[in-house]
C-alpha cells in the first residue's frame, strides 16, 4: 500500500490575497487554481521542493466558517514549513514582511522559529535536526 497525506484544507478570508501571501511572501508555489463554479476555486499552494503536502485554501463562506479564520489551531502553532537551511529563509521571509513572534531557538530537534501567517495562524519554521 502507499498512501500519503496530499492536502490541508485552510480557511482564507479571499482567494486571490492568501495567493498573495503564499506565494510572494512564504515563496510557496501555486499548484492549481482551477474555477469550480458558484465562486468556488480549487487552489492549492504548496513549499518549493519535492513531495509533501499541499495547503488547499478554502474560502470561508459561512458564518462559523469565517469565525474559524486564523483559529483552526486554536491559538497553538499547527502548521509545520521544514526547510533544509533555516538560517537562508529565516532572514529572507523576514524581508518579505513575515511577522515572527520570537528570535530563532535551536531545540534538540532542530532550529526553529514561530510565526503567523495573514490571518493569525502560528507555524514553525524548522530545520530538523539529523
Amino acid at each position: 500500500m502507499n498512501q500519503r497525506l496530499a492536502h490541508v484544507t485552510l480557511l482564507v478570508r479571499n482567494y486571490d490575497e492568501a495567493i498573495a501571501f503564499y506565494t510572494q511572501v512564504l515563496g510557496f508555489r501555486l499548484e492549481s487554481d482551477l474555477d469550480m463554479g458558484e465562486g468556488k476555486r480549487w487552489v492549492v499552494v504548496a513549499p518549493p521542493g519535492t513531495g509533501g503536502c499541499g495547503l488547499l485554501l478554502a474560502e470561508a463562506k459561512t458564518e462559523a466558517e469565517k469565525r474559524a479564520v486564523g483559529q483552526q489551531g486554536a491559538g497553538r502553532v499547527w502548521l509545520f514549513l521544514h526547510t533544509d537551511d533555516f538560517w537562508r529563509d529565516y532572514p529572507i521571509m523576514q524581508a518579505r514582511g513575515l511577522h515572527f513572534l520570537e528570535t530563532p531557538r535551536s531545540e534538540v530537534y532542530g532550529h526553529v522559529a514561530v510565526f503567523k501567517d495573514l490571518y493569525g495562524n502560528k507555524w514553525d519554521l524548522l530545520q530538523p535536526l539529523g
